[in-house]
């Protein structure tokens, strides 16, 4: 890619951000009322729905390069299936932001978008992982695949309980994922990338520190959705720690936490779908943590993962270094307080 190239798809993304901060400012006027509940961290009513502006930026940012610009092409079937599965994501989204739908409708939409990108071929076919090589996984990609891309947009969703947490650490994993697609030479990952990056960062503004207003479901499941796609598309890299690992590294706060919550309450006997206060950075708030502060310490644990990832021998592996910490650091302030069983 050209030096002119770059600076063309980066002024784009700087215009695209504004579009979103524009789309997003309007959303405060007219989303639906995000009201306080048992779950919530917030105190007073407020907008939700500022994840179209995400949404709008990012498909048109998309769809322009793709069409104007060779390097930024993958075959049209998988192209087209990707950006209709994460419309429809939105969509069905938006209107559970509206009309509170159930979550067997939501988790349905989740897999139909899911299985719609598998058909139009995003499926990881070879897995490459350090010391092991590349392993065919032949039919089993598709299982793996579609767990995948249904953890990952789930666990975005779950994780947006505070301003600037979920959004935040999936722009500045974005912002990772850019510059690394450009290292390797992946001009659609690169593309991708660099307009979720936009599309938050018109957002981000009108949510943190300060939330006027929420992505809502339409963001965040968006956002989770988008960036389980890139992992999986990231899959085609040739550094093993740069392909499969790449946003389980970036991502490792978010995922840990739903991951570790989810078995903490399975082994508890507890309903998974039953609306919970429990996962650590909501213990960490409740336990006298601000907010603001909590989401600081997991934008900083996506950049200790992009730092590890850019590292000369990439040792991903000192992901785990800080979630352990921050697993104990939560614990022993929770214990402290007497919060009792989370």
């Amino acid at each position: 890619m050209s030096a002119a190239a770059l600076l063309t798809h980066l002024v784009l993304a700087a215009l695209l951000a504004g579009v979103s901060a524009v789309i997003v400012r309007a959303m405060i006027h007219v989303g639906t009322l995000d009201h306080p509940g048992e779950r919530s961290s917030h105190l007073v009513p407020t907008p939700k729905g500022g994840g179209v502006g995400i949404v709008a930026s990012f498909s048109i940012g998309t769809l322009a390069l793709y069409l104007g610009a060779d390097h930024a092409r993958i075959p049209n079937l998988p192209f087209l299936g990707f950006l209709a599965a994460g419309l429809c994501i939105a969509a069905v989204s938006y209107a559970d932001d509206t009309l509170d739908m159930s979550f067997a409708i939501k988790l349905a939409a989740q897999l139909g978008a899911a299985i719609v990108a598998m058909a139009c071929g995003i499926v990881l076919r070879v897995v490459h992982l350090p010391w092991l090589g590349a392993i065919d996984v032949g039919w089993f990609g598709w299982p793996i695949t579609g767990a995948w891309i249904l953890f990952v947009t789930n666990a975005v969703n779950f994780i947006d309980g505070l301003n600037g947490l979920a959004s935040g650490s999936v722009g500045i994993a974005c912002a990772f994922m850019t510059v690394i697609a450009w290292s390797q030479g992946d001009g659609f990952v690169f593309v991708a990338a660099l307009m979720l990056t936009a599309g938050i960062a018109g957002f981000l503004p009108f949510n943190f520190p300060r939330a006027r207003i929420f992505m809502g479901d339409v963001g965040s499941q968006f956002c989770g959705f988008t960036i389980a796609v890139l992992g999986v598309l990231a899959g085609r890299f040739g550094a093993p720690t740069l392909s499969v690992l790449l946003v389980p590294a970036l991502l490792f706060g978010i995922l840990f936490d739903v991951a570790f919550t989810l078995a903490r309450r399975l082994l508890a006997g507890d309903r998974l779908v039953q609306a919970h206060r429990s996962h650590l950075y909501q213990v960490a708030q409740r336990a006298g943590m601000p907010a603001a502060q909590v989401t600081l310490v997991h934008w900083a644990m996506v950049l200790w993962g992009g730092a590890c990832c850019l590292t000369p021998g990439r040792p991903v592996v000192l992901v785990v270094v800080p979630q352990l910490a921050w697993l104990a650091f939560v614990t022993a302030k929770a214990r402290r307080v007497r919060l009792g069983r989370w």
